[in-house]
């Protein structure tokens, strides 16, 4: 597959042949520890090939040499889906930002895009920085008065990010496939009784299943595959499967999976 195979914003991607009903699973790919499905596996090789012969995007994986840029190996995920109309194909995700951004020709688009223009989060990080140059500026007086100006800029700073986050957090809404939606506070506090981590709902697996809900396709295999180097753990290696992280995504795949069947949990 050339990258020229897949149209622009043509997000569901045809096999390039016909699968038969024998071909599908049985059940849905449990997404916390599974091997991944024959159809997922030709779903990934194409997608793998696609990465490596596009040209829509520049992204360091660490693969080539010379390439500008740090290196950022990413997590890739496919899902292969029916339509409507009973074909069988999948759709590809990036998890987090992929060439600086959260929209890429052929992948799924984010459940939330914070990176737009006049955002309140650009105009809320802004004030922090503002925050933050005013508390180095006192720092640098070292007087009685300007300490006590400090602990309330912190203050300030402090409850300015809480408020920042919560917003942002409530950007995000989650879809399953009774067209129930639930928002990402929400979710935390009734499956895990706690506040969402940072970056949650950014991750493939929720991005692939909120697409395919809100085209009325049928979710039937899952697979999470590392692309690239990372300086930072040992733990990713390139071209690898991996199971969707359960700190981020636990919660939020407990509500979009509902009351479909999954592959058996393992004892």
């Amino acid at each position: 597959m050339s990258a020229s195979t897949i149209p622009e914003e043509k997000y569901f991607i045809p096999f390039d042949s016909p699968i038969s009903f024998e071909q599908l699973p049985d059940r849905f790919t449990y997404p916390f520890n599974y091997t991944p499905h024959a159809l997922s596996l030709l779903a990934s090789e194409k997608l793998q090939v696609y990465l490596q012969e596009q040209e829509d995007w520049e992204h360091n994986f660490g693969l080539e040499e010379g390439q500008e840029g740090a290196v950022i190996g990413k997590m890739f995920g496919v899902l292969v889906v029916e339509t409507i109309e009973k074909e069988i194909g999948y759709l590809a995700a990036f998890s987090g930002k992929l060439a600086g951004g959260y929209h890429q020709a052929n992948f799924v688009p984010p459940i939330f895009d914070s990176l737009t223009e006049g955002s309140f989060l650009n105009i809320g990080m802004l004030e922090l920085t503002r925050i933050n140059q005013h508390i180095k500026e006192l720092e640098a007086q070292l007087s009685d008065e300007s300490i006590a100006k400090i602990e309330l800029l912190q203050e300030q700073r402090r409850n300015n990010s809480i408020n920042l986050q919560n917003q942002l957090f409530d950007q995000y809404h989650f879809r399953n496939q009774v067209g129930e939606e639930k928002s990402l506070r929400t979710i935390f506090r009734e499956n895990a009784n706690s506040k969402p981590p940072a970056g949650a709902g950014d991750c493939a697996a929720p991005k692939l299943l909120q697409y395919a809900f809100q085209q009325n396709m049928r979710p039937l295999a899952l697979a999470e595959f590392w692309w690239g180097l990372s300086p930072k753990s040992a733990y990713w290696k390139h071209g690898h499967y991996y199971p969707a992280c359960r700190e981020k995504c636990e919660p939020i795949l407990a509500h979009m999976l509902a009351g479909i069947a999954t592959d058996k949990r393992p004892d």
